[in-house]
């Protein structure tokens, strides 16, 4: 590729210098044949000159054969490396950054860098080459003449140079606003049913609008800059050339000059007007690029999680904050601390060590290796990299194991945390302290691909994608088969599938807008269970549910979750029965853990989250 980068820009300099030649041709005509009455001689010379524009234009035309393919494959390999890329960053950096900056980014901007590479690029050096030679046969021929061409040079050097500066800052501002735009128009379109809805199309099109002016005020401001420059770069080359005609006229009238020099020399300098106005639009696509290539590596400059990524530095409480419990949350050095409850039993935390940890001992399964050891928090602490600094982590301290083969039940109001903790167990946030072991390997030291082949994930707000229904499904495992699809449709109760017009074979459209909530969750369910994972970290995935199909997904998900260790976060005693213990969340923090009657029947605040209590008083408060 790259040789054939380097040939086309050979090619192109070979074919501008034959521009070159033909003023001289010109020159031997005017002062040869065209003097001396020669008609065999113009003949010949015409032929000459019909050769040289043809080997010109087809060197020209060798040189866009030769860039085509190379540059494709560079903007595709490029996109791939940028799209490989998104995929590896960590989930708080697509957080940070609208989709639509990044949609630009993919498009616009590596269009805009192929063009660059296509065209601009080589035509700065075939320029510079052509001005060059082109200069030097001008000075040959006659060199005072030639100074009048070179006196504006200077100024030309430094309009570009501030052109430069000015551009550069308007393009990315354009740039940038596109992105913006693009966002906009992706959230109108995903968003449709809900601009609709409440009939606020005539506010989204006022809002689209404003943007989409500004972007053109900001590329109106662009143009006015291109074309003032534009001007003046063809403005002072016409002047000096018409300067050098009124001179060479009064020399050739004086004798001084052949008129075949005269018209070579003219000819050199109206071959060399190209090269030199190109420079305007050329130093602006270069721009253009350039800002584009910024905007790429702000995006593949950024680093994708490693093992040892933490959101930002652990922080110590002071000594008057309180935990959930209330009571002093001063740590020792296990993370733990408060009240908890493990088993149905009371426990109390502090510097107790490994005995006071959940699961110790008992029926955990464990064999002291850390063999089929199920899944544990010690003492998690989890803050986003973004938050105030005086503000608490959203979870402290979180000590709990969910032993192997075990169903556990993850309850505790709104903005709990509960979301957050089990985005931590596939590694879609790091935590900021402590440990999560799955059989006893500490997932930080496993490699992302060996970690998510073992936990399969399934949220509340399932997300499918632009493909059918099957292949929706069978993303939750790369070597599962028709069998293991109709199996996890079952235990999902999604055999609404088979009625679809081509039946898994069916395109469910972006986002999956054409089924149901209901209908897309049990799609969500059925790829978390379809590879039979070790591990299962379920959010509320049956909230889309009614009654009577929730009752049918539990009975059926009761026999995958016998087979797994499972985290599943819950609203419901229907979804908590599921479970064979519960684990309250408050504060950050687990409050308690035990069977869903023990908890019932000890902790108030859990009576509360089951009986609803907790969301009628929110209502009821000022």
């Amino acid at each position: 590729m790259r040789a054939r980068l380097f040939s086309a820009a050979a090619v192109a300099v070979v074919a501008s210098c034959l521009g070159l030649v033909i003023p001289l041709v010109l020159k031997w005509m005017v002062d040869g044949p065209v003097a001396h009455r020669d008609p065999g001689g113009v003949w010949l010379g015409g032929a000459l000159l019909l050769a040289l524009g043809s080997a010109e234009a087809a060197l020209f035309g060798l040189r866009r054969w030769l860039v085509g393919r190379p540059l494709a494959s560079v903007e595709a390999a490029m996109r791939a490396d940028l799209y490989r890329h998104l995929q590896r960053l960590p989930v708080s950096f697509h957080d940070r950054w609208p989709s639509g900056q990044l949609l630009s980014r993919a498009t616009t901007d590596l269009m805009l860098l192929r063009m660059f590479l296509a065209f601009p690029l080589t035509f700065l050096v075939v320029n510079g080459v052509t001005i060059l030679a082109g200069f030097a046969i001008l000075l040959s021929q006659e060199w005072t003449l030639g100074l009048v061409l070179v006196v504006p040079a200077v100024p030309l050097v430094i309009l570009c140079s501030l052109f430069e500066t000015r551009y550069a800052t308007v393009a990315r501002t354009v740039q940038d606003q596109t992105g913006d735009l693009t966002t906009v128009v992706e959230e109108g379109v995903l968003g449709v049913r809900i601009v609709k809805g409440f009939g606020r199309h005539r506010s989204q099109a006022r809002a689209f609008r404003a943007l989409s002016d500004q972007v053109r005020s900001t590329e109106l401001h662009k143009a006015r800059l291109l074309a003032t420059l534009w001007a003046l770069i063809m403005t002072l080359p016409e002047l000096a050339i018409g300067a050098a005609l009124v001179l060479g006229t009064v020399r050739v009238a004086d004798g001084d000059l052949s008129a075949g020099t005269l018209v070579a020399f003219l000819s050199t300098a109206m071959t060399l007007r190209w090269p030199v106005e190109s420079l305007g639009f050329l130093l602006a696509m270069s721009q253009d690029a350039a800002t584009a290539t910024d905007r790429y590596f702000d995006v593949m400059d950024a680093e994708p999680a490693t093992a040892a990524d933490r959101p930002r530095p652990a922080r110590t409480r002071g000594r008057g904050e309180e935990g959930a419990s209330g009571k002093d949350d001063t740590e020792g050095e296990d993370g733990t601390g408060g009240e908890i409850r493990t088993g149905g039993e009371i426990r109390t935390g502090g510097r107790d060590g490994p005995a006071s940890k959940y699961g110790a001992g008992g029926r955990d399964g464990t064999n002291g290796e850390g063999a089929a050891d199920g899944l544990r928090f010690e003492g998690v602490e989890f803050a986003y990299a973004d938050a105030p600094p005086e503000e608490p982590p959203v979870l402290r301290g979180v000590d709990l194991h969910i032993r192997s083969g075990e169903t556990m039940a993850l309850v505790g109001a709104t903005g709990s945390g509960k979301t957050t903790l089990t985005a931590l167990v596939p590694r879609l946030h790091e935590a900021t302290r402590g440990r999560i072991t799955v059989d006893g390997r500490d997932i930080t030291a496993l490699p992302r691909e060996e970690l998510r082949a073992l936990v399969a994930v399934a949220f509340e707000e399932p997300t499918l994608f632009s493909a059918t229904a099957g292949e929706n499904v069978l993303m939750g495992a790369a070597d599962a088969g028709r069998e293991e699809l109709l199996r996890a449709l079952k235990v999902a109760q999604a055999d609404f599938v088979h009625a679809l017009p081509e039946g898994t074979g069916t395109e469910v459209g972006e986002q999956g807008l054409s089924l149901s909530g209901g209908q897309r969750q049990r799609l969500a369910l059925a790829r978390a269970v379809v590879g039979g994972p070790r591990f299962l970290v379920l959010d509320d995935p049956l909230s889309a549910l009614d009654v009577h199909t929730e009752a049918l997904v539990e009975a059926a998900l009761r026999e995958v979750l016998a087979s797994t260790t499972a985290l599943v976060v819950a609203h419901r005693p229907s979804t908590v029965l599921l479970a064979d213990r519960v684990a309250l969340l408050s504060g950050g923090r687990i409050a308690a853990v035990g069977t869903h009657q023990r908890l019932l029947w000890e902790s108030a605040e859990y009576r509360s989250l089951m009986s609803g209590q907790e969301a009628e008083e929110g209502e009821r408060s000022p």
